[in-house]
């Protein structure tokens, strides 16, 4: 039987026993078994050695011992130690404790007089078990870790194909090409100008630019009307926010920034948004920010109900319905990061 480390040293045994002799006896067995046997002579002795030297593989520990039993040690070390094995040392009277101690934790029991081959074959035995169990532990790790590897593929495999249906929309439609896509950047800097950082920036960038997947579900003709809609036109082009959200909820549940934008970024401070109709800080900052720029760049560009607006009347109105409309402070945001208009548009 082979019992190295991976740093090719000797792998650590110790030896819990109040009795110097049977200590001596087991350091003898154990050292031929290729193990670096550790002695303590009481269950809190053991606990002193552990704590300086860190987990061993294995550990024979008797039953009843001073200052600190057996089972009181199992107990503690396991909790501490959990995947080390634990073999009982016990009398013939005390077969019931040791089957106690099993219940417990304990890997295996010895009972004494203590026989040279019984100890090696236990050894052995409570090796092998560890092995199986750290085995398993890696090849249950590294299948999650693959799964997950796999699941977060297969998403953003999913996100990309979202991504070229938005653009494949808008390329057929002359007034709303490019919109997506200059959404999530005037968002992506506006987020950075009020403090966003890291995964949040990415899924602020991914709302913007997914912000009207919805609009799939949303009639042409009702898109591309050049007069105002009528109530129940407007209803269904409303849908849109609840539709995008639903479409992208199976595969975004881990990434809810992006959820929250597609449903609320038409959303009002006032209250007279929609889907929901919430108002001020109920409404999600992500949300918010998007709400502002998705208007700035509707205002800017060609629509078939209205031409564009100049860059200095759209952003008066933005500051207009500020309070109102749109987050006061998204507004001066997102102007203070394209240079109060001095960058704007993006192209």
């Amino acid at each position: 039987m082979s019992a190295i480390l991976e740093d090719g040293a000797a792998a650590r045994c110790l030896i819990v026993d109040d009795d110097a002799q049977v200590r001596q006896v087991l350091t003898r067995v154990i050292a031929t078994q290729g193990l670096s046997p550790m002695e303590a002579s009481s269950g809190a002795d053991a606990l002193s050695v552990l704590k300086r030297i860190g987990e061993v593989p294995v550990c024979i520990s008797d039953i009843y011992m001073p200052e600190m039993d057996g089972v009181t040690f199992l107990r503690e070390a396991l909790q501490r130690y959990p995947d080390m094995a634990i073999i009982m040392l016990t009398g013939m009277a005390e077969v019931n404790t040791a089957v106690e101690c099993l219940k417990l934790g304990a890997l295996d029991y010895i009972s004494k007089p203590v026989m040279i081959e019984e100890v090696r074959a236990r050894l052995h035995k409570a090796l092998e078990k560890r092995r199986l169990v750290l085995e398993n532990r890696f090849y249950q790790q590294s299948l999650e870790l693959r799964v997950r590897d796999l699941d977060r593929k297969n998403r953003a495999s999913l996100i990309n194909g979202v991504q070229m249906l938005v653009h494949a929309l808008e390329a057929k439609d002359a007034y709303t090409s490019g919109h997506s896509s200059r959404v999530s950047r005037y968002a992506l800097k506006t987020a950075v100008q009020l403090g966003f950082t890291d995964d949040a920036l990415e899924q602020i960038r991914l709302g913007g630019e997914l912000h009207d997947i919805g609009k799939i579900g949303t009639r042409e003709a009702i898109l591309n009307k050049p007069a105002p809609l009528t109530p129940e036109e407007f209803v269904h082009i409303k849908e849109h926010s609840t539709l995008g959200e639903k479409i992208l909820a199976p595969f975004l549940s881990q990434s809810p920034v992006v959820l929250r934008i597609v449903r609320s970024h038409h959303e009002r401070v006032d209250g007279s948004g929609f889907p929901d109709g919430i108002r001020g800080h109920q409404i999600p900052l992500e949300a918010r920010l998007v709400a502002v720029v998705d208007a700035f760049d509707a205002m800017t560009t060609n629509r078939a109900y209205r031409p564009q607006l100049p860059i200095p009347q759209a952003i008066d109105e933005l500051r207009r319905c500020a309070g109102v409309h749109f987050d006061p402070e998204v507004v001066e945001a997102f102007l203070k990061a394209h240079g109060n208009g001095a960058t704007l548009p993006i192209t």
